[in-house]
């Protein structure tokens, strides 16, 4: 039976919703992208992967900012998308992050960047080695995932906290019909163990705030108001 990656099946369905909603709507717009961003060094003359490039908006910035990209994607509509988006000093690749990471040499990037695609991986383990393996010396990984403590104590309360969990939960924000997408949703300990497990060293810790240009409208105001009090996502950059 072959295995099934849940980026692919959540996102397939939906995909050019997804990418027209992300490039301005809040959660993504003026909350994860800018506080992922902060994370980034001057990134000129950089080689980076951008694992899970979805519809190619950080590989865009990126290739804007002067980096050598490599973008891969399990989804083949977003993998499709980010070939439209930019065609230029970019290698975009159709790849399952949970195989072999095969397509460069070791020691090959300065940066892996993988913005909210770990939740879909069940075994951080090997994915945070093979992004070792790929990372020069000193050079940099910058994720972002779920936050533990949100994901238990807002969305599954009924959970235990320590155990693994594979969930399922509409989104309303893209449009009907609403998709219904998997994840993963682990402890802290779950989160930055495998990191350090990897050989990572950790650098920083970021538990963001919305961006001082969130716009504040009576449709954003409540989510303004939880993200103000409450993080949603974690975001981490770690060292080799």
């Amino acid at each position: 039976m072959a295995k099934t990656n849940l980026g692919k099946e959540n996102y397939s369905s939906f995909a050019k919703r997804y990418a027209q909603r992300i490039v301005g709507n809040s959660h993504n717009a003026f909350y994860e992208r800018p506080a992922t961003l902060s994370l980034l060094p001057d990134v000129k003359g950089l080689s980076v992967l951008d694992a899970g490039c979805g519809p190619g908006i950080y590989s865009t910035w990126l290739v804007e900012h002067g980096a050598a990209v490599t973008a891969v994607d399990a989804t083949p509509e977003f993998v499709q998308m980010t070939k439209e988006r930019i065609n230029q000093n970019t290698t975009v690749l159709q790849w399952d992050l949970e195989e072999p990471l095969t397509f460069a040499q070791d020691g090959y990037f300065d940066i892996v960047l993988c913005s909210l695609v770990m939740d879909y991986i069940k075994d951080w383990l090997p994915v945070f080695k093979d992004f070792f393996r790929l990372l020069k010396p000193g050079g940099s990984f910058i994720f972002s995932c779920g936050h533990p403590a949100s994901d238990f104590y807002r969305n599954w309360p009924d959970d235990n906290y320590f155990d693994l969990a594979l969930h399922e939960i509409e989104w309303y924000g893209f449009g009907k019909p609403y998709p219904l997408i998997k994840s993963y949703r682990r402890s802290l300990q779950a989160v930055l163990n495998p990191l350090i497990e990897a050989g990572f060293r950790l650098d920083r810790v970021l538990e963001p705030r919305p961006a001082p240009d969130f716009p504040r409208t009576l449709a954003t105001e409540d989510t303004y108001q939880n993200l103000i009090h409450e993080p949603c996502f974690l975001h981490l950059r770690a060292i080799k």
